[in-house]
């Protein structure tokens, strides 16, 4: 009986899954309308001395979007107030809705891949995760890796779907 070899485990292939470093630490939104004043108006004194009584622990190593639902006009700052209690508590935040944070995360996340590690190399990127990996940094991903790899693939090892492959130089 011959030996039953692993093609797949052997082969130059890299795998990458992005559930494995993508961060899965929650995410909330911080939104100024409660803030308002009959959810139209920003008092300074009163949201300054609110924020200040804030349990800023809530957010503690969480990804936070900073927004106003309300249709109101909120002056820059008050935004950018709200940053600053958040800065050193916070995983991260962004001024904006939670699709925006996700863009920022993923940006943060990616930006630590080395392309260059990927040089000349077949790869595949897996498909199937328990956490939602969103579909722009699947797309971030491919605009870091086409120009260093080799080929592109989507899916397993054992069965892909081709994405790119570089010509014959």
């Amino acid at each position: 009986m011959s030996e039953i070899v692993n093609r797949v485990a052997s082969s130059p292939i890299l795998s990458i899954n992005m559930e494995e470093f993508y961060p899965q630490e929650e995410r909330m939104i911080f939104d100024l309308k409660g803030f308002l004043f009959q959810e139209l108006i920003l008092r300074e004194k009163d949201f300054r001395q609110a924020l200040k009584e804030l349990n800023w622990s809530l957010y503690s190593d969480k990804w936070v979007a900073v927004t106003c639902t309300a249709d109101a006009i909120v002056p820059t700052w008050a935004y950018m107030l709200v940053c600053t209690y958040l800065e050193g508590v916070s995983r991260g935040y962004v001024v904006g809705d939670l699709i925006m944070l996700e863009q920022h995360i993923a940006e943060i996340t990616l930006s630590a891949i080395n392309p260059s590690d990927f040089k000349d190399r077949p790869v595949v990127i897996k498909g199937c995760s328990k956490f939602p990996i969103p579909l722009f940094a699947y797309g971030r991903l491919v605009s870091l890796l086409q120009r260093e790899a080799r080929s592109l693939m989507f899916g397993e090892p054992c069965s892909t779907v081709p994405l790119f492959k570089k010509g014959k130089s």
